[in-house]
């Protein structure tokens, strides 16, 4: 039951938080679930039609369009409707998905169907950690953010030395960072659980955005753990 104190400010119960906490979870998971769906259904469609081959010199061009894509979605959410910022996410998987279309080429089958399935339970498990522990992870967030940074400074570094021990230290350090990400992610998702209150169109483009965060969590888990455990053809 809801009490309306003098001041305006609706107070709730804990039962009733943890609905709209579920309610707005769940859109974001669904969205997420699309997204990789789109990704998965495009990067077999070209791998097993190979025409990916067709898409290869153009591969930069698409990375340089899907990190547009990103930063559009990120910064300027609020200034578009939720039908385009679904379009937008929705492009973004299926971009996500030619470039996914070359890992089929270099790793084997069984390889990335195997990394797949330990992604897939370890982000289950590290969500759920993040949904449901009661300690703050807001630390851990900022440490795991300058982890991040890190990685791509030394991506960048080793992309002129071509160090194979650097390669392996960037995947082991990544699949730590992706992970912390993914709880402190969940966590924070969580707490933004009041945009459902909102309206439909901020409801479903909070949604969408978080749901771009945990896909992003997701896919580089995924590539960190294929650069470490993944059989190249």
């Amino acid at each position: 039951m809801e009490n309306i104190y003098p001041q305006g400010q609706v107070y709730r119960s804990s039962d009733q938080i943890a609905k709209l906490q579920q309610a707005f979870l769940n859109k974001v998971y669904s969205w997420m679930v699309a997204g990789l769906a789109i990704t998965a259904g495009v990067a077999y469609y070209l791998f097993d039609t190979e025409l990916y081959i067709e898409f290869a010199p153009y591969m930069w061009i698409i990375m340089i369009a899907n990190l547009g894509l990103v930063f559009a979605l990120a910064g300027a959410i609020n200034k578009m409707s939720s039908n385009v910022a679904a379009g937008l996410f929705l492009l973004y998987s299926a971009l996500t998905g030619v470039t996914f279309s070359l890992l089929a080429a270099v790793y084997s089958g069984e390889s990335i169907a195997n990394v797949f399935f330990i992604t897939a339970g370890s982000f289950a498990a590290l969500s759920f950690y993040g949904y449901t522990t009661k300690k703050d992870l807001s630390g851990m967030g900022r440490f795991m953010f300058m982890g991040l940074v890190g990685i791509i400074l030394a991506m960048i570094v080793n992309f002129f030395m071509a160090s194979s021990i650097l390669n392996m230290m960037i995947s082991i350090i990544g699949v730590i960072v992706f992970a912390g990400l993914t709880a402190y992610d969940t966590q924070k998702l969580k707490d933004m659980y009041e945009v459902s209150l909102q309206g439909d169109e901020i409801a479903t483009k909070s949604a969408i955005l978080g749901a771009l965060t945990l896909y992003l969590d997701f896919i580089n888990l995924f590539i960190m753990l294929l650069r470490l455990l993944g059989n190249r053809d």
